[in-house]
């Protein structure tokens, strides 16, 4: 879990130091005008190392952490130290690529702002999701479901609300760093979607 709790503590560091340092903030803040004007690409990275207040910023942390871990672990069991790098590509690539709709929806807007590192998180609860779609995932600790079943539930969630945009989440960014996780895992281990559909034919509640 090295990978894991070192992107753990990082994000938690910029993210605790920025609340204090509004220079930070709006330097590193996706602004998907300020990307287009001054070719500030890096934003779509160092925006992931930013949160809104404390509740955003553990609920992220915490999935990360659980499924963070699970990923790592298994990236690392079939790719050994390779799986480090898959990993990173995994959870720093879906940061970036979560946002690339977002920035083509909002590159003319100079007031459109979005953080956090959900895209990110979203990519490994996917992969998570494709090598263990019969584990439980609890919403609040209260609602359980199978991995496959939730997940299907938050990709239709986050669609419908990315169309309506009204609740200053960036629900799109939720949905492409989920697209993103499936394709990359698909990528390096092809046969995990035969596993994944194996493992769902035989379950049962």
């Amino acid at each position: 879990m090295v990978l894991t709790l070192a992107s753990i503590a990082i994000v938690s560091i910029v993210t605790i130091y920025s609340w204090n340092n509004q220079p930070v903030i709006r330097r590193f803040i996706f602004n998907p005008y300020m990307v287009e004007q001054n070719n500030e690409y890096y934003r779509f990275l160092t925006s992931g190392f930013l949160h809104k207040d404390i509740a955003h910023l553990l609920f992220n942390m915490l999935a990360l952490y659980f499924f963070g871990v699970v990923v790592e672990d298994i990236y690392t069991y079939y790719y050994e130290n390779l799986g480090y790098l898959f990993y990173i590509l995994l959870f720093y690539g879906g940061m970036i690529i979560a946002d690339i709709p977002t920035y083509f929806k909002h590159r003319q807007d100079p007031y459109y702002n979005s953080l956090g590192a959900s895209g990110g998180v979203s990519a490994v609860l996917f992969s998570a999701i494709l090598f263990r779609p019969t584990s439980s995932i609890c919403l609040y600790g209260i609602l359980c479901l199978p991995a496959f079943i939730m997940g299907a539930l938050y990709i239709i969630y986050s669609y419908y609300q990315g169309r309506r945009s009204s609740d200053g989440i960036n629900h799109n960014a939720h949905l492409f760093g989920a697209l993103y996780g499936i394709a990359f895992t698909v990528i390096i281990k092809p046969d995990v979607i035969i596993s994944f559909f194996n493992k769902i034919s035989n379950w049962s509640w």
